[in-house]
This record gives C-alpha cells, sequence and structure tokens, in this order.
C-alpha cells in the first residue's frame, strides 16, 4: 500500500493511477543488506566500495569455525547469546534487531552502531534467502553469527556485495503478523455489500461518530492478503501506521475506509476492478483487506472533476505543433515574461486523459497542485511546460513517444493534459 508522499509527481513521472500504500516497506527492504555499500563503483570486478562506519570483524570472519552448526541449504551459524521463550519469526512477522555484517576479508557492509537504534526488518522480504532463514532460527533476546554462502547472499549480483557474508544479528523484538483470515477466500453471508460489489464485514466498533469524506486524510493500520490466504503488505508489521489522501489509494479503498468511524476495524473484499484489476506487478484478484481508522484529518472538498475536452481525440486545426510532434493550444493567457527551463522545478494544476476520454490522473481533483523537476517527467512535459508562462493554462496533445511510449502498466496512445503554471523556480 507507497507511499503516498509526492504521488503528482510520481502519476507524471512513471504513469501511476491510484494505489495502495504498499511502496514503502519495497523501498526499504531493498536496503535491507546493503545499506553501506556503494553500488557505483567500477572496475573489472566491480566490487562494490565499502563507506560508512567500520567495525571490526570478528576472528573467524573468513569461515565458519568447526563448532558452528551448519543447516542444509549450507547456512552456518552459532549462537553467542542465547534468547528467551519458544516463539521464532514466521515469513510473514517483522523483526527489530541490530546487525552489523562483513565480507570475508572484514570489510563492513552495514551496520547498526552507527546509530545505536534497532532495525525493522520484515523477514520473508530480505534480499537474501539466507537472512530470511537465519533469522527463522532465532528467539527474542537472541545473538547468533551467521555464514551465509553466496548463493544464499546476492549470488554475484552486480553491485551487490561478493562472495559469502558474515552477520551478528541481536533479535531484540518479534512484530508478528495477523493471522490469515479463515474466510479470506470469499465473503461471508454475513458481509455487506455495496452496489459496487464491495464486501465489508465490522470486526470491532468504533468510538468516534463521524466518517470521513473520500477526499479526506487518514491515517490506518492495515493488512491485505490475496484470496489464497498470501499477505502481500502490512502496516502492523512494519511497526507503522500509514497516513494518505482517500482520493490517492484503490477504489475500494476509496469507499470503504467512509464507511468506517474513528477507532473500528473492518474487513474488507476488494473485487479486481476496485482494486488493481489485473496490473502487472501488482497483487491480483480479489483482495481482502483488515483496516483499522486510526484518525482522520477533514480536508476542504475538492472541486468537481473537470470536464473531458471536446477534442480529446485528436489535436484541433488551430493547435499549434513542433517539431518533435507535440501539439499545444493555450487555453488562458499569461502573464507574460521568463518561462522554465529545462532544468527548472515548476507547480501546477493539471488533469490528464487518453483519447478515448478516460481521465487517469488530475491535481484539481486531489485539490493539491504538483511540484516537481521538469527533468523527471515525460518528455511531452519536459518540452511542452517551456513554452508556458505563468498563470497560463495549455492543453497538450503528446504523442506516445513523447509520453509512455507504449511501457505495460502506463497510460497508452497519445496522452491529452490541460495544465495551469503555477509557479516555477
Amino acid at each position: 500500500m507507497k507511499t503516498i508522499r509526492a504521488l503528482a509527481i510520481l502519476c507524471l513521472a512513471s504513469a501511476c493511477t491510484q494505489s495502495t500504500p504498499e511502496a514503502e516497506p519495497t523501498k526499504a527492504d531493498a536496503k535491507t543488506a546493503d545499506a553501506k555499500y556503494d553500488t557505483k563503483a567500477t572496475g573489472e570486478t566491480d566490487k562494490p566500495k565499502p563507506r560508512g562506519k567500520q567495525v571490526p570483524p570478528p576472528s573467524d570472519v573468513a569461515e565458519a569455525p568447526a563448532d558452528a552448526t551448519k543447516t542444509s541449504s549450507g547456512l552456518a551459524y552459532k549462537v553467542l547469546q542465547p534468547g528467551s521463550g519458544d516463539a521464532t519469526p514466521k515469513p510473514n512477522d517483522s523483526v527489530k534487531l541490530l546487525m552489523t555484517g562483513w565480507t570475508t576479508d572484514g570489510t563492513t557492509i552495514e551496520t547498526t552502531e552507527a546509530t545505536g537504534k534497532p532495525k525493522t526488518m520484515p523477514v520473508g522480504k530480505t534480499p537474501m534467502p539466507g537472512m530470511a532463514e537465519a533469522l527463522q532460527l532465532m528467539h527474542a533476546g537472541e545473538k547468533v553469527r551467521v555464514w551465509i554462502p553466496q548463493e544464499l547472499a546476492y549470488n554475484g549480483a552486480k553491485g551487490r556485495p561478493p562472495g559469502m557474508l558474515v552477520y551478528d544479528i541481536e533479535l531484540q523484538e518479534i512484530i508478528a503478523a495477523p493471522e490469515t483470515p479463515a474466510d479470506v477466500a470469499a465473503p461471508p453471508a454475513d458481509a455487506k455489500k455495496t452496489k459496487s460489489g464491495l464486501a465489508y464485514k465490522v470486526l470491532s466498533p468504533g468510538t468516534g461518530k463521524e466518517h470521513p469524506h473520500e477526499w479526506d486524510k487518514v491515517t490506518v493500520n492495515y493488512s491485505g492478503w490475496t484470496t489464497d490466504g498470501k499477505m502481500f503488505d502490512s502496516s502492523v508489521t512494519r511497526g507503522k501506521p500509514a497516513s494518505f489522501n482517500l482520493k490517492q489509494v484503490i477504489p475500494g479503498w476509496t469507499e470503504g475506509i467512509p464507511l468506517m468511524v474513528q477507532g473500528e476495524k473492518t474487513r474488507f473484499w476488494i473485487p479486481k476492478e476496485l482494486a488493481y484489476e489485473g496490473k502487472p506487478g501488482k497483487p491480483q484478484g480479489m483482495l481482502v483487506f483488515d483496516v483499522e481508522l486510526i484518525e482522520f484529518e477533514k480536508l476542504p472538498e475538492p472541486p468537481p472533476p473537470p470536464e473531458t475536452p471536446k477534442d480529446v481525440a485528436a489535436a484541433p486545426k488551430d493547435a499549434k505543433k513542433t517539431a518533435s510532434g507535440l501539439a499545444y493550444k493555450v487555453l488562458t493567457k499569461g502573464k507574460g515574461g521568463d518561462k522554465p527551463k529545462a532544468d527548472s522545478r515548476v507547480t501546477v494544476h493539471y488533469s490528464g486523459w487518453t483519447t478515448d476520454g478516460k481521465m487517469f490522473d488530475s491535481s484539481v481533483v486531489r485539490n493539491r497542485p504538483a511540484t516537481f523537476p521538469l527533468g523527471n517527467v515525460i518528455k511531452g512535459w519536459t518540452e511542452g511546460l517551456q513554452l508556458m508562462s505563468v498563470g497560463e493554462k495549455t492543453r497538450f496533445w503528446i504523442p506516445e513517444e513523447l509520453a509512455y511510449q507504449g511501457k505495460p502498466g502506463k497510460p497508452a496512445g497519445m496522452l491529452v493534459f490541460d495544465v495551469e503554471l503555477i509557479e516555477f523556480k
């Protein structure tokens, strides 16, 4: 379910439409085991260069000693300090831990010693299979040293720490994932259903009386599963609630959360047409979410969506065209004066349509202008906004080769944008 911040910028740069905030943990996970490595190193071996705090390695960093235990996969480990309790982490759980990692030559690749603060790590989403295996062997309070062979670490991936890696890990806390709902495969008979097909059931009542509007900002804890019981995202295991505007998430969330009051916990069965509609790289089919509404912030009601342009199918005869094929027409004249450059940072209001008249993105609907560097958006925007002055509103017909070039999951074909340039730096 991502991050949510700078959604307008991301939509222009990568054509995202509505999404849940699941991108956030994914980015964090990617940095789990090589946060202290410089992946821009070059040379014949392309070995990354270490950076950050260096911690003296253990005397047995080069290889596992004879008294280390070895698993069938080839992972070796040695308990340095016993833990407590019988519980061990499961793949869906997260853990809080202190850790330091080295290559076998004693180079520190990452350490929590720099901050002294524990790291929260999703067990099943670590980039190294050996790390996931090692964590599932541990108990809270336990400290172990693990020797992760290359094939269970980064397996020779370019720009990653090479060879066998050695970690000292202290497991401070297990953050248990919510159990998979027994009714994850389909909504039960006592679930309510809206006209759109969204099904829901209140798990525990709230204390509030008011409901958020579909344009308000909410803070929630949530977990999401596919109907086969696989959990794909959870703010609970990240140990941090998610906050976002309800206009920025999948339609099933935009519709469902306004049915709740503060403190309420509800289970939603969201059909695929109200979720990701089969988009590549997204959870497929019907999705099931347990959502707890922690609080919400009332925001001003946004204006109604802009009308679809009558000339959305093709640029009219009075539109101007550049050498690249970009067509444009000034709808409202600006103040004149300087115009943005390719490296300017601009603030705009905009709405975008495909040529069949379907709106796929709009800062107007979100009631929040978008600010971004012109170098970070599609070519048609980088070129087109340099033609505008502050206060101007222009319609652009951007051919596919200046838009998303047929990339899967992006708006296809020529795109039409109405853009108002508010300011630039």
